[in-house]
């Protein structure tokens, strides 16, 4: 499928897992079964730009380790398929855009006691199906089911836990 991930990055520097992120978010639209060629913005950047956009956006005081700002209201396990949803100039039916802390995944990598290409892969994959519906509001069915396939792709990815 020809989706496409619009990867940017207000960090000095260059940003090495750029190739990493696209291969984690493909893997979650295929996994989730998203038939229809799709777009997906993501910014990399640090705490203190999170939290910028963490107080603009959803008026929460504090840094984060991934924002997820779907396009549309999808429900779990039904991913957009018919492409009415599309850009008429693109033909790609745009998901929505995450932001994702660079800083506060390296500094959760070492917390964790994995690298950071697994919390970047999670934290990408964790923001694809926030995309497609999911949540975990509760402690209840919707986390476990979110947690489930987080994990299911992750582990397609090689990026387990172990």
């Amino acid at each position: 499928m020809n989706h496409q991930i619009l990867l940017s990055s207000d960090l000095e520097g260059e940003f090495p897992y750029a190739a990493l992120l696209e291969r984690a978010i493909t893997a979650a639209l295929e996994a989730e079964g998203v038939a229809i060629p799709c777009e997906v913005d993501v910014l990399i950047t640090d705490d203190e730009g999170i939290h910028q956009i963490n107080l603009e956006q959803r008026d929460i005081d504090r840094p984060t380790d991934v924002l997820s700002f779907p396009m549309f209201n999808y429900l779990p396990g039904q991913p957009p398929a018919d492409g009415a949803d599309a850009d008429p100039a693109t033909g790609l039916t745009p998901l929505g855009d995450m932001v994702i802390s660079l800083e506060r995944a390296r500094a959760q990598a070492e917390e964790y006691g994995h690298p950071v290409e697994r919390e970047l892969c999670y934290l990408a994959v964790h923001s694809v199906l926030h995309l497609l519906g999911y949540d975990h509001m509760d402690e209840g069915e919707e986390k476990a089911q979110m947690r489930a396939r987080e994990e299911a792709i992750l582990g397609k990815l090689g990026m387990t836990r172990d």
